[in-house]
């Protein structure tokens, strides 16, 4: 349960990005905007943060693509299940770059 609640903030972070960002998706060429960059960028520098503040867990990008996973239902269609994979290993990335890199500084 305490490792949960180290995650918790980081998480509440990722559910604003996964299901606030589509909401401003108005036309194709916003929505891979937001798909592609923002998400994906938002992601990376959340797990960044993680990764600085706690040490590297295997957990945290499988939550990170749990939390993903409904949004899919919800503002996309099947087709961007490939994303669950994308997002779980930029999180995986930045979790990793941000214990091995920025926590040793």
């Amino acid at each position: 349960m305490e490792k949960l609640k180290e995650k918790l903030p980081y998480l509440l972070i990722n559910i604003g990005i996964f299901y606030l960002l589509p909401t401003l998706m108005k036309d194709t060429g916003s929505a891979m905007i937001i798909l592609l960059i923002l998400m994906p960028l938002g992601c990376f520098l959340t797990s960044l943060a993680y990764g600085v503040k706690n040490s590297f867990s295997w957990l945290y990008p499988i939550f990170v693509m749990l939390i993903f996973l409904p949004s899919i239902f919800i503002y996309y269609n099947e087709s961007a299940m490939i994303y669950v994979f994308a997002y779980g290993f930029i999180s995986l990335l930045g979790s990793f770059v941000g214990d091995r890199v920025f926590r040793k500084i």
